[in-house]
């Protein structure tokens, strides 16, 4: 009996952890496509056309208390909603140029691959580290080898 119980619960475990799993899958996706659909100006346009439906019903409905809780209450919801999607967004981003950063750095055989992880260092931590970059960097400019007014030029 005891080994059933077991296997119950693993099993129940596994339909919650698959569950989730799903879940996850499907906001990712959600806020990808939501990131890629709400960040247009046709998007912008949109709000612009609601905002501006809204302002010319105001007549229609007196200027009344419900006609500003309407475009009150829509644009906190949606505000509120937006930050998920955009935290999301930026979190996964953020978590992909890492990624490609910590690539390169261990390609390089010059760098220093204790940059790998900066993102567990300590506020204090990166403050030194900056320092030393300073450092570095006031060196190379007064030794010649890095300077401040390159000028670009245009690729073709």
């Amino acid at each position: 009996m005891a080994l059933e119980t077991k296997v119950r619960k693993l099993q129940n475990h596994a339909a919650r952890r698959k569950f989730f799993e799903v879940v996850q899958y499907a906001f990712r996706i959600f806020a990808h496509q939501s990131s890629i659909i709400l960040g247009t100006a046709w998007a912008f346009a949109g709000a612009v056309v609601v905002v501006l439906v809204w302002l010319l019903t105001g007549p229609t409905f007196q200027f009344s208390d419900t006609w500003q809780l309407v475009i009150n209450t829509a644009t906190t919801v949606v505000t509120f909603l937006m930050v998920f999607l955009i935290q999301n967004t930026q979190n996964r981003d953020a978590k992909v140029v890492h990624l490609k950063l910590d690539e390169l750095i261990r390609a390089l055989k010059s760098a220093r691959n204790e940059l790998v992880d900066l993102e567990d260092l300590s506020d204090e931590e990166l403050k030194k580290l900056e320092q030393q970059f300073q450092k570095l960097r006031r060196k190379a400019e007064n030794d010649g080898k890095h300077r401040r007014d390159v000028k670009l030029t245009k690729s073709r």
